[in-house]
């Protein structure tokens, strides 16, 4: 009896070690369920059924059992029903993880209600500013070459593409979508949200409140060698924080994104492990502390939910555009950004007009040249939040080419020389989709 005693203690001990183990990484799996079926059934207006097929349905995550409660606008998901996490939508601010001791009711469902577009307006509007297409104003192309092209990227369907969108000389001369999709179905841009952070920073230089060469404002590095990291440090992906951008485990960025209510904070706790402007990392943090740092220009965070409206996204168009905040009210600047693939394609419009946009500069003169300008750390590859063919890459694309970059394979691509601006955007492995035959059958359609 003492034996099996002693045994079922020490069962019992490692079935509890084992679950300890586990939690951090069973809360990813729930946490990415909760959050992605929250936002593409709130945000972009998808089927919880949609969602769970195509977007919950990859690796361990597809593990996870996600429902929705269509009345108090939330989504949950457990794993055997453990582990559970819970997003609440906001109207006008997307959905946020309720974690990290973030109570539900911080989070109010009328909280950005005014921040939302009139869809209205854009579905009458010419475009740009709208959707209505004027047939006179299209320049010259090969429809027949364009359309052979954006078909090629719907013919694997393990590639999973929704959406191809083309604007030549400002006009939109094509797009395709997938069955399920359609211009008017906003799609996560994943790290392309790092782009318009980027952008947020270039209006407030603008603005004289930010100047990029200074170390930037953060009380808990005053006493450190992260003291002398600056905005433009930040911007580069070279600021030296010790970091890890592993999606596979549970790391920096997975612990941010999933398991952390106030993901600013969890980014600037990371220690420097180079001096700045020495190593270049890719870092999700690095760009939650910009969102993070740009708040703090603003007293009241209302005011701060509003600007990237009011200062960016009405001014071009992008009335679809949803920028999430977490749960402590910081925007995901690193990866949560919902808009369709037509205003997905007018930011990259605006930095193709050098940050002009029908007569008014959005952007300071000089930006968009310092947001294409290799990073010293990069090898050329990467610029101000936006990646870079300066390293030739893409062998048969313009090395003037740069590009708003999230998971998955979304994509804007931008090309002066060509002056094109081509979008896509699916659910492809990384390294899958063949970028470099899509753009070069592209600009051959459209020279």
């Amino acid at each position: 009896m003492k034996k099996l005693f002693t045994f079922l203690v020490l069962l019992l001990l490692l079935i509890g070690g084992i679950l300890f183990y586990l939690q951090d990484h069973l809360r990813l799996i729930t946490g990415t369920a909760a959050k992605r079926m929250c936002s593409c059934v709130f945000v972009a207006d998808r089927t919880a059924e949609s969602v769970a097929d195509q977007d919950n349905n990859f690796s361990i995550v597809s593990y996870a059992d996600a429902s929705v409660d269509h009345t108090k606008r939330i989504a949950s998901a457990t794993v055997l029903g453990m582990a559970k996490q819970t997003a609440v939508y906001r109207e006008g601010l997307g959905c946020a993880l309720v974690s990290d001791g973030y109570a539900q009711d911080r989070l109010s469902t009328n909280s950005g209600a005014a921040l939302q577009a009139s869809l209205a307006t854009a579905a009458t509007s010419i475009w740009p500013m709208g959707n209505q297409i004027v047939d006179s104003l299209l320049p010259a192309f090969d429809k027949a070459k364009l359309t052979a092209a954006m078909a090629a990227a719907f013919e694997n369907p393990d590639l999973k593409t929704r959406a191809v969108v083309v604007l030549k000389d400002g006009q939109l001369i094509g797009e395709q979508y997938a069955d399920g999709f359609d211009k008017d179905t906003p799609i996560l841009g994943w790290s392309m949200t790092k782009s318009i952070t980027s952008a947020l920073v270039g209006i407030l230089v603008k603005e004289g409140k930010i100047d990029i060469n200074q170390p930037v404002d953060i009380p808990e590095w005053k006493e450190d060698e992260r003291s002398k990291i600056t905005m433009n440090n930040l911007l580069q992906m070279s600021s030296g924080l010790k970091w890890g951008e592993i999606y596979t485990t549970v790391s920096d960025v997975t612990k941010m994104l999933s398991l952390e209510g106030d993901m600013y904070q969890h980014a600037i706790s990371v220690p420097a492990e180079a001096a700045p402007d020495t190593k270049f990392y890719y870092s999700s943090g690095t760009t939650n502390i910009v969102a993070g740092l740009i708040k703090k220009y603003f007293n009241q965070v209302e005011d701060y939910w509003a600007f990237p409206h009011t200062a960016l996204l009405d001014k071009i168009g992008m009335h679809s555009a949803v920028i999430e905040p977490d749960a402590s009210g910081t925007f995901v600047g690193s990866s949560y950004c919902f808009a369709t693939p037509r205003d997905w394609a007018k930011f990259g419009q605006l930095y193709l007009n050098d940050g002009v946009w029908q007569g008014e500069r959005i952007l300071p003169e000089g930006w968009v040249d310092y947001t294409r300008t290799p990073a010293n750390a990069s090898a050329k590859g990467y610029g101000a939040f936006f990646w870079l063919n300066a390293d030739e890459e893409l062998k048969d694309v313009p090395t003037d080419m740069y590009a708003c970059d999230g998971f998955q394979g979304q994509r804007v691509f931008i090309l002066p020389s060509q002056n094109l601006v081509v979008v896509r955007m699916g659910l492809s492995e990384e390294g899958a989709f063949d970028f470099n035959s899509f753009l070069k059958n592209i600009t051959e359609a459209t020279i």
